[in-house]
């Protein structure tokens, strides 16, 4: 029998459909969705000449909250990356690293060289 962790981010008592198997991946998903949260309070409040929406505004403060690394940027008035479509930024599980080689024997030369 194997025994298998999984991680549930839960908000306001309700558990959300996202299941982790890597605690930090919960974590920084549940990072993000407090950004997005403050994000559309920030919104909310704030003077626009125009009606939004509830769905809306958690759509674009979700949106930002993802893309933050290049927001912050756009913020800090460097140019962003260029690309046909913006994407959001994913939680992806790290990749197994390529072999390393053992450096000490690549290069020396035995007795019968």
């Amino acid at each position: 029998m194997a025994v298998i962790t999984r991680f549930i981010v839960v908000r306001n008592g309700v558990e959300l459909d996202q299941v982790f198997d890597v605690k930090k991946e919960a974590d920084a998903y549940d990072k993000m969705l407090d950004a997005a949260e403050n994000l559309a309070a920030f919104i909310k409040k704030s003077d626009l000449k125009i009606d939004l929406d509830a769905k809306t505004v958690e759509e674009i403060a979700v949106c930002l909250a993802k893309n933050a690394p290049e927001v912050i940027n756009i913020l800090r008035g460097i140019k962003p990356i260029k690309s046909s479509k913006p994407t959001a930024a994913k939680i992806e599980k790290p990749t197994d690293p390529a072999p390393v080689k053992d450096k000490k024997n690549t290069n020396k030369k035995t007795k019968s060289q």
